[in-house]
């Protein structure tokens, strides 16, 4: 697939006509990168603007015991950069970020994108949605971390996150959330037995969604 139809797939772009499209092919490149790669590590910067075609990213930090700390996942069809301030011409990384599935990303230059695009008001509404979009991420790890228990942690994942839970083995998930395995197992049992999901051959199903998120929702 040409780097035009790849634009052309991303939400993102939806707005732009033909002879904007082609401007933004001039000032991008598309590459392909293998599952585990660690694409930029935290504090580092760049001039490029990116986005997730296709594959599955993670955001994580490294404590000072090197131990991984999640973040969050970022899927498809999504603004890989993380964008902290508008008026700098360079990127900053917040988090190490590595993908988990072979993945292609479109970089484009940043420099370019600003004073071709979003000086001239286009695609401003999309950009600041994937800056809100960040924003909510970060609320949701700050909740997940310092106000949820393990329920609502547990709750949260299912809720937003049921193929990515299901894909996992229940052993990295506990260490993604911060819980011991024996407490991921019991959640789930207490779930299950409230009808509000099921568990077949190791794999999650929801059976009340409206039940699922009033746990973590209210909190």
């Amino acid at each position: 697939m040409s780097a035009k139809s790849l634009i052309k797939s991303l939400d993102f772009f939806k707005s732009l006509d033909e002879t904007q499209i082609e401007l933004l092919v001039d000032i991008s490149t598309v590459k392909l990168y293998a599952k585990d790669t660690v694409f930029t590590y935290e504090k580092s910067e760049t001039n490029q603007l990116i986005f997730l075609i296709d594959g599955l990213a993670k955001a994580y930090k490294i404590d000072k015991h090197e131990n991984e700390i999640f973040l969050y996942y970022i899927h498809k069809d999504s603004l890989l950069s993380e964008i902290s301030n508008l008026n700098d011409d360079l990127l900053y990384s917040f988090s190490n970020i590595s993908f988990v599935d072979e993945s292609r990303i479109l970089s484009i230059d940043y420099l370019q994108f600003k004073n071709n695009f979003l000086k001239k008001n286009i695609l401003n509404m999309e950009f600041s949605n994937e800056i809100i979009l960040q924003s909510t991420k970060l609320q949701t790890l700050i909740n997940r971390e310092f106000i949820f228990d393990a329920v609502a942690k547990v709750a949260m994942m299912l809720s937003s996150d049921l193929d990515m839970f299901n894909k996992l083995k229940r052993h990295d998930i506990s260490l993604m959330l911060h819980i011991q395995p024996s407490t991921l197992s019991r959640v789930l049992n207490r779930l299950k037995r409230n009808s509000i999901i099921d568990i077949v051959q190791g794999k999650v199903s929801i059976l009340n969604t409206k039940e699922l998120d009033l746990i973590f929702k209210e909190l």
